[in-house]
């Protein structure tokens, strides 16, 4: 056998072996990529180690296979999922808990793998920003309450810019669930302990209703037999009681017509100042209207304050340099995937340029002299020339806006797909004069933030609708040429910046942006992930309030008809909601599903744009 040339493969061959011994899965294939690091089926996937060896890789390869080998072990599927609560904001604490738990136990009985992970957890923390955070809001509960319980298991010390995290939520952590994460030692070898225990803190820190049904809790039909009987009574004392109101009835109605009267002569002898008195003392009562609506869309939907929103450009989010180093990042994550891409976009320009070359009116009496049909001039020379006037096509007079979803369940893989195929998008549409816009949206904080904050100081009013701050981001404005934005959407790799999504306020905001503009033809394109979530408004509102607005929002779009809407959706339906969309399985596909997208509605031919598009030609 031939000895390979790459100083890594024998660093890459027994730190394979080393990860099939910690997890115990003697036929895991481990492999070693630019994607990010994870665990699909019995492969796990590695971060790449260059020829070079650096220091800083190698750290990273052993700190993410002994973490990942570390939940191989410890970690069973059944038990996690019979425990799993329902709602994203506590899903996501269960998950950091029980990550931590499987590396801090892993830790306890191999010490070498604790530094390999706490290398790893540093290089991440740093990665996301973590550092630089100044409040509690801007950091990640369920990444700051991981890092607790596993500073509390293990009694070692965070790196960095992860402690700095935790130490932004430990005094609201300990304060609320400070009782229960003392237990947490004792139950880190027992998985179903330590489910239990975890939905306790869940429930502490305040988000005890997506925890869903008590898994443990037996089902007891002693109370609805009770409920049955107690119905069954209070009929029956009904009945009677209707029984007798009908025997007396006769009796009454004379007695109420007396009454009437008395009551009658007793308002009218009323002063004009009792009345007036009598009025303002129910105004008094009455209580303050909620705030006004602000929605175009539904006039049901409500804000309870937009005091704490913001619309800002990616570059006031981020130093120069940090944008530099995030995009330059950007770019390495994304390599492997750049040459897909870009044939998909030259596709993409070529079948618009063909289109821009067959625009042309013929036999016109003025324009551009037509050289096929000079051979009749020359035949017969009384023939009159011919002209021909190149027609406008109707995607030069375009604007494309490409609307983002910022939330941080798009974060990893699907927003630096997101990010680089919006990049490559931009770029070809400008070649073929079509103006672009990149927009993201997300919110400012995890629960709730400012509004909230607020809120509760103002006693809790009920009904007070999305009660959480807004974050409106333009990465790229229409009319800014590409080459002075391009290291804005490397801002996407700010993992602080991914938090809640707000879709129809965000909608609704990009409609309104487009509708303002010159013109003739707007196109609208949504690439998200999944319905709208955010905690904070859905635990004071109806459950399917953001969804509702949505849809009414979707619904003024395409009766106005003044903007082409489309939507893409990455493992989600989203054909439930927009009328013209596609759904891909996989976020590989994202490239492709835009290219077509987009090339469908510059398709001259209806029929073909409608087949692209996946509509139903009308009869």
């Amino acid at each position: 056998m031939k000895k390979s040339d790459n100083p890594a493969d024998p660093f890459k061959k027994a730190l394979t072996e080393a990860t099939r011994a910690l997890a115990e899965e003697r036929e895991l294939n481990v492999t070693f990529s630019a994607d990010p690091s994870g665990v699909a089926g019995d492969t796990m996937r590695l971060p790449q180690v260059s020829r070079r060896m650096t220091r800083e890789e190698i750290l990273l390869a052993r700190g993410t296979a002994d973490a990942l080998a570390m939940k191989l072990r410890h970690h069973d599927n059944a038990t996690h999922a019979k425990y799993a609560p329902s709602g994203p904001m506590a899903r996501e604490l269960y998950e950091a808990m029980e990550t931590a738990r499987c590396e801090a136990l892993g830790a306890r009985d191999m010490p070498g793998a604790l530094s390999n992970i706490d290398a790893k957890i540093g290089f991440d923390a740093e990665r996301k920003g973590y550092a630089q955070i100044k409040s509690a809001t801007e950091a990640p509960l369920a990444a700051a309450a991981g890092y607790i319980v596993r500073e509390m298991a293990t009694g070692r010390k965070l790196p960095t810019a992860a402690q700095h995290v935790a130490d932004l939520w430990r005094p609201f952590v300990e304060e609320q669930a400070g009782g229960d994460l003392e237990d947490i030692s004792a139950a880190l070898a027992d998985q179903t302990a330590f489910a239990r225990l975890a939905r306790k803190v869940i429930a502490d820190l305040g988000y005890g209703d997506q925890l869903g049904e008590d898994p443990d809790e037996p089902e007891d039909d002693s109370e609805d037999s009770a409920e049955q009987e107690e119905e069954s009574s209070d009929n029956q004392s009904r009945d009677q009681s209707e029984e007798d109101d009908a025997e007396a009835a006769p009796e009454q109605s004379q007695e109420q017509q007396q009454d009437e009267r008395q009551a009658q002569v007793s308002m009218d002898d009323q002063s004009d100042e009792e009345m007036a008195d009598e009025a303002e003392s129910s105004e008094a009562d009455t209580p303050p209207d909620l705030p006004p609506p602000v929605s175009d869309a539904s006039i049901d939907y409500r804000v309870y304050t937009q005091e704490f929103d913001e619309e800002i450009r990616a570059e006031d989010l981020a130093e120069p340099a940090e944008l530099e180093r995030l995009r330059a990042y950007l770019d390495k994550q994304l390599e492997p995937l750049r040459g897909a891409v870009s044939r998909l976009a030259n596709k993409l320009q070529r079948r618009l340029q063909a289109q821009q070359s067959r625009s042309w009116e013929f036999d016109k009496e003025e324009g551009v002299l037509d050289a096929g049909r000079l051979a009749r001039v020359i035949a017969n020379p009384t023939t009159p020339l011919s002209f021909k006037v190149e027609k406008d096509t109707e995607f030069r007079d375009t604007v494309v806006t490409l609307l983002i979803d910022n939330s941080g369940s798009m974060r990893g893989r699907p927003i630096s797909i997101a990010a680089i195929c919006a990049d490559v998008m931009a770029r070809t549409l400008e070649r073929c004069q079509v103006k672009v816009e990149i927009l993201g949206f997300t919110t400012r904080a995890w629960k709730g933030g400012q509004s909230r904050e607020k809120w509760l100081a103002e006693g809790r009013p009920a009904s007070p609708g999305r009660l959480n701050d807004l974050r409106h981001i333009i990465y790229k404005g229409a009319d800014a040429p590409w080459r002075r934005v391009r290291p804005n959407l490397g801002l996407m790799m700010k993992e602080g910046l991914l938090k809640e999504n707000i879709d129809g306020e965000a909608l609704e905001w990009a409609h309104r942006r487009m509708v303002r503009r010159s013109e003739a033809r707007k196109i609208l394109m949504v690439i998200s992930d999944g319905a709208p979530v955010d905690d904070s408004t859905l635990s004071v509102n109806p459950a399917n309030y953001l969804e509702k607005h949505l849809r009414d929002v979707i619904a003024m779009v395409e009766k106005k008809k003044q903007v082409e809407l489309l939507a893409i959706g990455i493992g989600h339906d989203v054909t439930r909601y927009y009328e013209r969309a596609v759904t891909i399985t996989d976020v590989d596909q994202l490239a492709g599903a835009m290219t077509e997208q987009l090339a469908a509605l510059f398709e001259s031919d209806p029929r073909k744009r409608a087949r692209a598009l996946g509509m139903r030609r009308a009869s």
